[in-house]
C-alpha cells in the first residue's frame, strides 16, 4: 500500500476520491491545475460570498451521509417562516404564490413511473396537456441549466421533478458560509490524513506508479486520456449575482415556468454572506439555442425587475456569467446514468466528476462516483500488493 493512488483533479469529486482513498489506508497524492482546491464548489471571497450558480445540498442520498458522517456539511442555515413564505412561481407572465393547477395535479401523482425511452415533454402533455408540460419542464430548468428540459428522458426530468417539487418536503440544506466552507473542511480533512497536495501543477501524462484517478471536467479528461468517447450532454446558462439593500417586497424563491429561470436568495437562510442589510440573490437563466449571451442575460434582468423591485438603484453588489456543462450529464431519451462513460477505464485508471456513470444530481454525481472511483483504486492497488505486481 505503499505505492500511491495519483488523483489529477482538487475539485469536489478529486477531493472526495482523495480522502476516500486515504481513509482506506492508501498513500494518495493529489493534483490541481489552479492555484485553489473546489473546482466549482469554491466560492469567492467576502463580503459578498456567492458561488457559480445555485449550490444546495440534498439530504436524501448516500452522498450526504458520507459528508455529514465526516462533519463536513454541519451549520445549517434555515429560512425564517417570513422568508419561507415568500416562495413564488412566474407563470403567463405574472408571479403567484402556488402554481398553476396544472402543475399542483402533477405534482400529486409521484406514484407514476415515467419512461426512460420517451421524452419529458411528450409523456407529461399526454397527461396533463401541453401548456402544463412546458411549464413542468421549466420550473426544473433550475438543475439542467437547459432551455429544452422537455427533450430529455421523461424518467430522468420526472426523478428530478419529483425530490425538487413533489409532494414529500424537499431534502435541501444549505451550509453556512457557503459551499466553501464544506471545501475548506474537506482540504482540512485531507492533510490531517496526510494526502500530498499540489497546487498550480497541471498534469499532461498520466503516471504509471499506481491506480490514477482522473477527477477533472469530462473536456480534460478526455485530453488527458486520448478518449474520444467521453462526452456527454449538459446545460448551459447565464448566470447572475445581484446584492441589494433589504426590502420586504423581495422574493426568497422562485421558480420561472416560462422560460425556465430561476430565483433565490441565499441571506435568506446565511446572514454571513453579504453585509448587514443587505440580500444577495443568485439567479440563472437557460441560454436558448442560437441565443447570444448578452440576449439571455437581457432576459434574466428582466426576470430579476420582476424579483427585486427596483434592483437596479438598490444595489450593492452585481456580477454576472454563464456556465456551461456545469450541471452534470443530461440523459436523452433511452438513456440512463449508466450510459454515461464509466468510471472503470482499465487499467489502473479510473474517472470521477458530475459526467459519469454514477447515480445522483449535479454535485452528487462527482462525490458518488468518486466514492466508487476511490473503492476500486484501493481494491486495484490491494490487488497488485498482494500479488507482487
Amino acid at each position: 500500500m505503499n505505492t500511491p493512488i495519483t488523483v489529477i483533479g482538487g475539485g469536489l469529486a478529486g477531493l472526495t476520491a482523495a480522502i476516500a482513498a486515504a481513509e482506506a489506508g492508501a498513500t494518495v497524492r493529489l493534483y490541481e491545475a489552479h492555484a485553489t482546491l473546489g473546482g466549482r464548489a469554491r466560492a469567492i471571497t467576502g463580503p459578498y460570498v456567492a458561488h457559480d450558480g445555485a449550490h444546495v445540498f440534498y439530504a436524501d442520498g448516500p452522498h450526504y451521509a458520507w459528508l455529514k458522517k465526516r462533519g463536513f456539511v454541519t451549520g445549517l442555515g434555515w429560512p425564517s417562516p417570513v422568508d419561507a413564505a415568500k416562495l413564488g412561481f412566474r407563470a403567463d407572465g405574472r408571479l403567484r404564490r402556488v402554481p398553476p393547477i396544472g402543475m399542483l395535479r402533477a405534482q400529486s401523482r409521484k406514484w407514476l413511473k415515467a419512461p426512460v425511452d420517451v421524452d419529458f415533454h411528450t409523456w407529461a402533455a399526454q397527461r396533463w396537456g401541453e401548456h402544463t408540460a412546458t411549464q413542468l419542464a421549466n420550473a426544473i430548468s433550475v438543475l439542467t441549466y437547459d432551455a429544452d428540459t422537455g427533450r430529455l428522458s421523461a424518467a430522468f426530468v420526472w426523478e428530478l421533478f419529483q425530490r425538487a417539487l413533489g409532494p414529500k418536503v424537499p431534502a435541501v440544506r444549505w451550509v453556512r458560509g457557503g459551499w466553501q466552507r464544506t471545501v475548506d473542511r474537506m482540504v482540512a480533512r485531507a492533510g490531517e490524513l496526510g494526502v500530498a497536495i499540489e497546487t498550480g501543477s497541471r498534469v499532461d501524462t498520466l503516471p504509471t506508479d499506481g491506480p490514477v484517478i482522473v477527477a477533472t471536467e469530462l473536456e480534460a479528461a478526455r485530453r488527458l486520456l486520448g478518449d474520444e468517447s467521453l462526452h456527454a450532454t449538459g446545460g448551459f446558462a447565464a448566470l447572475l449575482d445581484i446584492a441589494v439593500t433589504r426590502d420586504r417586497r423581495d422574493r426568497s424563491i422562485v421558480f420561472d415556468l416560462d422560460e425556465g429561470g430561476f430565483h433565490e436568495s441565499y441571506t435568506m437562510q446565511d446572514d454571513s454572506i453579504a453585509p448587514a442589510g443587505e440580500s444577495l440573490y443568485q439567479l440563472q437563466m437557460p441560454v436558448r439555442p442560437g441565443e447570444s449571451r448578452d440576449a439571455a442575460h437581457h432576459r434574466l434582468e428582466a426576470f430579476a425587475d420582476a424579483t427585486i423591485p427596483d434592483w437596479r438603484s438598490r444595489k450593492t453588489f452585481h456580477r454576472k456569467a454563464t456556465a456551461k456543462n456545469r450541471t452534470g450529464a443530461l440523459d436523452l431519451p433511452g438513456t440512463t446514468w449508466r450510459d454515461r462513460p464509466a468510471v472503470d477505464r482499465g487499467n489502473g485508471v479510473y474517472l470521477a466528476g458530475d459526467m459519469v456513470a454514477a447515480p445522483g444530481m449535479r454535485g452528487e454525481i462527482s462525490i458518488n462516483s468518486a466514492l466508487i472511483a476511490a473503492e476500486s483504486a484501493v481494491a486495484t492497488l490491494r490487488t497488485r500488493t498482494v500479488s507482487g505486481a
